[in-house]
């Protein structure tokens, strides 16, 4: 899963969000490390309306613009913890291969 979309599901995972909400709630989660720009945003989350994987919960009016709210769908909710536990399970391995002490190149 590519990182925009793996930020996009985890925006969605505990509230609904219009896009723009997202993009912040993306913003806030990375420290600022990802920036999901308007067509990327927007591209993704139609690709995710898609394929099922977050749905529209309603639509609003606000400040005279149209927009929609966006709710992660239980496959979403299913793809999302996949992920995450792939994620988990690499982190661990990573973390496990760094403890093992092993002669530096420079040491060699």
């Amino acid at each position: 899963m590519q990182e925009p979309t793996l930020m996009v599901l985890t925006a969605l995972a505990d509230a609904p969000r219009h896009g723009y909400a997202v993009a912040q709630e993306v913003r806030a989660m990375t420290d600022g490390r990802v920036v999901l720009r308007t067509g990327a945003l927007y591209g993704a989350l139609d690709r995710l309306l898609a394929d099922g994987l977050i749905a529209v919960e309603r639509e609003e009016v606000a400040d005279g613009r149209a927009r929609r709210i966006f709710t992660l769908s239980a496959s979403g909710r299913e793809r999302l913890a996949a992920e995450a536990e792939r994620l988990a399970a690499t982190a661990e391995e990573a973390t496990r291969r760094l403890s093992v002490t092993r002669p530096s190149a420079a040491t060699r």
